[in-house]
């Protein structure tokens, strides 16, 4: 994982900082925060949803060709729901950083270049260069409901019964629709899975460093929170870099896509 040496950013070190998301889900929306709790327990920062927005796919030729004609470099739409969100939470807050957190559907992946392209533009158009290395864009694959997989008895004690046996034996990001086969294993054990009522509990149980202890799964749950962790070491003085290692950071696989962000 590279590092983002201490002083590359226009301000000293601050004591709390605030990691801001767009997402595109509504479970998302509701609970996402605490997927972060170990981190927020391990420095001075805290995360929050700025706002959802529906998920962006690959723009259109036609689009695009109306775009060009009015000289624009986004979707007014782009513009307004994610660079405009950017810019006013990163405006003059040197210890604020931003993450566009989107899903990995398979269906999705062949167009994943341009879609993260898509993301990083409208952010990008809408900040500062020095702003910039602030922001992400980032993916759950195939979507949050994978990871859960990853850590059976954070399932089983929300959903107060043995819905799921044991933990996943492969890498979840690679299942290929996550909430339906919960919501099987959920009829099959005798009850059904609420995918916000019980996501928000799941979420809230789920041991993320146990997650990534497995090196070669997790690639872009990895690379977020190792974006994460870069910042917290350059910006937040009472991280202690020791704690990266519980999440597998180091040696463990991050994506291609998003890691070099």
């Amino acid at each position: 994982m590279s590092e983002v040496p201490r002083g590359a950013f226009d301000a000293p070190p601050c004591n709390h900082c605030c990691f801001g998301l767009i997402v595109t889900g509504k479970g998302e929306r509701e609970f996402l925060p605490s997927l972060f709790s170990a981190l927020a327990a391990c420095a001075g920062c805290s995360f929050e949803v700025l706002r959802k927005i529906d998920q962006r796919g690959v723009i259109g030729e036609k689009k695009r060709l109306r775009m060009v004609g009015r000289g624009s470099l986004i979707p007014d739409k782009d513009a307004v729901e994610l660079g405009l969100t950017a810019r006013g939470f990163l405006k003059n807050q040197p210890c604020r950083f931003l993450i566009v957190l989107d899903d990995v559907e398979r269906d999705r992946r062949g167009e994943l270049q341009a879609i993260w392209e898509r993301y990083r533009t409208a952010i990008d158009t809408m900040l500062r260069p020095e702003e910039r290395s602030r922001a992400s864009v980032h993916f759950f694959a195939n979507m949050l409901e994978a990871y859960y997989f990853a850590n059976y008895e954070a399932v089983n004690a929300a959903l107060g019964t043995a819905v799921l046996p044991s933990d996943h034996a492969g890498d979840v990001e690679d299942i290929p629709h996550p909430k339906h086969e919960l919501e099987r294993a959920a009829r099959a054990a005798g009850t059904i899975f609420k995918e916000r009522q019980d996501g928000a509990s799941i979420v809230q149980k789920l041991d993320v460093a146990y997650v990534l202890s497995r090196h070669d799964c997790c690639a872009f749950l990895r690379s977020l929170f190792a974006w994460c962790v870069k910042h917290l070491l350059a910006s937040c003085p009472i991280w202690d870099a020791a704690v990266s290692e519980a999440f597998a950071l180091g040696g463990g696989i991050q994506a291609e896509l998003t890691r070099h962000q």
